[in-house]
């Protein structure tokens, strides 16, 4: 039987007007410029409406050699709803207003299988907009390609169960048919967020984001979850996507393939210059094969 995620943020968060998205997406992803690589193995990408993360998204998606690819693992925070642990999904299907995306049932069994997942009800999956705002790009990328998605909601993980998660899906890293989709805004500032981080020495607050979200993405780019972790200990930058990106670490930690992070988008909502303002950043990376 099969059982429906349906786009619920589609008409909101992106256009639900099929022929409209495809012409934004397709125009994003060539003004990026980029390349595609069969070298490029997994994704960094934000999740915010495309209006505010679309275009910094394409910098991510425009990496992606979809020919030699069958299956996308998608990592996204859990906004919503608690849980300690990783959560798998309970749908057979994404929809997307552009083609839909299957699960592949194999993976997902095969998870479940180690018992250290939860499941979420299609109304938590549906909730949740995290891996949903990369669903129309890889809808897109993967056009004409046969692809499957595994879908893991990484929940509110401690750093010894990132580790954990980690080590237990390395070992899929290590199939280049596989591919990996992880979904994090970066630094969400202002008194709304409850987050006001302010070093004067860079000028303008926005510089000061900029600094802080730059050295994040400098020790994500050295591949080291514990370096990571003790960036968040020390200046609790508001990257929704933490757990997720070091999930991550820990795979290309575990694996045997060498793979190596390098960000290639760094943008801004708005330009913050006064503790009245807010702003949250986006950055993209690519996940590559090191020779």
């Amino acid at each position: 039987m099969e059982i429906v995620r349906r786009p619920s943020h589609a008409g909101s968060w992106y256009t639900d007007n099929p022929t409209k998205l495809a012409e934004e997406l397709e125009g994003w992803l060539r003004e990026s410029g980029l390349t595609k690589s069969p070298e490029v193995r997994g994704v960094i990408a934000p999740h915010a409406g495309y209006s505010y993360s679309g275009r910094a998204a394409a910098y991510a998606f425009g990496n992606i050699d979809p020919t030699s690819i069958t299956r996308v693992f998608l990592l996204g925070p859990s906004h919503h709803y608690y849980t300690p642990k990783c959560a798998l999904s309970m749908a057979s299907v994404y929809k997307t207003p552009i083609g839909d995306l299957p699960i592949d049932l194999e993976v997902i069994k095969e998870l479940k299988a180690t018992g250290k997942f939860e499941q979420m009800t299609i109304r938590v999956d549906e909730a949740e907009h995290s891996m949903e705002m990369h669903l129309p790009y890889l809808a897109k990328v993967f056009e004409g390609h046969p692809v499957k998605v595994v879908p893991i909601l990484v929940g509110a993980v401690n750093a010894e169960n990132e580790a954990m998660y980690g080590q237990l899906l390395s070992k899929y890293v290590d199939d280049p048919q596989n591919f990996f989709s992880v979904s994090s805004d970066f630094c969400h500032w202002g008194s709304r967020f409850s987050y006001t981080h302010y070093d004067k020495k860079h000028g303008p607050i926005y510089k000061s984001i900029e600094a802080l979200d730059k050295m994040g993405m400098d020790i994500i780019e050295t591949g080291d979850p514990d370096a990571f972790k003790n960036y968040l200990m020390e200046y609790d930058n508001t990257i929704c996507g933490r757990h997720p990106i070091s999930v991550f670490l820990h795979m290309l930690r575990g694996c045997s393939t060498k793979i190596k992070i390098n960000f290639l988008r760094y943008e801004q909502s708005s330009k913050c210059k006064s503790m009245r303002d807010s702003s949250v950043s986006y950055a993209s990376a690519a996940a590559k094969v090191v020779p």
